[in-house]
């Protein structure tokens, strides 16, 4: 079975941009539903795609955080060369982590950091995600149950340098969170089994900005963009990104 692969999005509203980050494994379809509401209140955002994401599995552990990083560099870039001045940032997951640290190298409008884990505490859990997600993609092509098993055997083990270098990439970021002093909304769902939910408090506390809230959704689990509270999300983002200081009025 062919299958059909997601792509990034533009959608063009107004001269405030939003850079929408999803998070590991996921793709722009984490952060879509978001970028539609943010289009209808004359918001721009766009969504990438970082590298080996969307695909296969074994395409994402070819790829590093390092790239993943200047994916996201690359989508802020485009942004301005669309010719968006004020940007600001909302990531999930990894994505949130990734926007912390767009939120310290570059300049931002606002953060919004969602379900990002500061602990790099959740191997387990993330390798069990990683390998349900391959297992489902590759029961998609078509695979019978044996090949599936062996592939995903083969493939975890040679995911770990993958993982490891996700850990170090973390605990990189939680290290420097106290150089934001962009307005921050932390988001973070308490039904979240993925992440230690401890990290949301920590990006709290230490980022600088005096204009900082921290926001808990208590039905939603870690992919709290695709959440039953993700119509109260996109409100609270709203409201947020209409308290900033944007130097365009619209």
């Amino acid at each position: 079975m062919k299958i059909k692969h997601p792509e990034p999005f533009t959608f063009e509203a107004g001269p405030r941009a939003v850079l929408l980050l999803h998070g590991f494994t996921g793709h722009s379809a984490d952060v879509r539903m978001l970028g539609r509401y943010l289009e209808k209140q004359g918001y721009t955002s766009h969504a990438p795609i970082y590298r080996g994401h969307g695909g296969a599995a074994e395409e994402i552990v070819e790829a590093t955080a390092a790239d993943w990083w200047e994916d996201v560099v690359k989508a802020y870039e485009h942004l301005h060369e669309l010719g968006y001045e004020e940007i600001a940032v909302a990531g999930l997951s990894l994505g949130g982590v990734l926007a912390i640290k767009l939120a310290y190298s570059h300049k931002v409008k606002g953060v919004i950091p969602m379900c990002a884990p500061m602990f790099f505490d959740n191997e387990e859990q993330l390798t069990a995600g990683f390998k349900h997600y391959a297992k489902t993609y590759k029961e998609l092509e078509g695979k019978k149950s044996e090949q599936v098993d062996s592939e995903i055997t083969e493939l975890m083990a040679h995911s770990r340098p993958v993982f490891q270098e996700l850990g170090t990439f973390v605990e990189q970021v939680r290290e420097e969170t106290d150089s934001v002093y962009a307005p921050a909304l932390v988001v973070q769902a308490r039904q979240d089994k993925m992440i230690n939910t401890k990290s949301a408090q920590y990006i709290y506390d230490h980022i600088q900005s005096d204009e900082k809230e921290l926001k808990w959704y208590e039905q939603s689990g870690h992919v709290i963009t695709l959440g039953p509270e993700r119509e109260k999300l996109h409100e609270d983002i709203h409201q947020f990104l209409e308290s900033l200081q944007w130097e365009n009025n619209r």
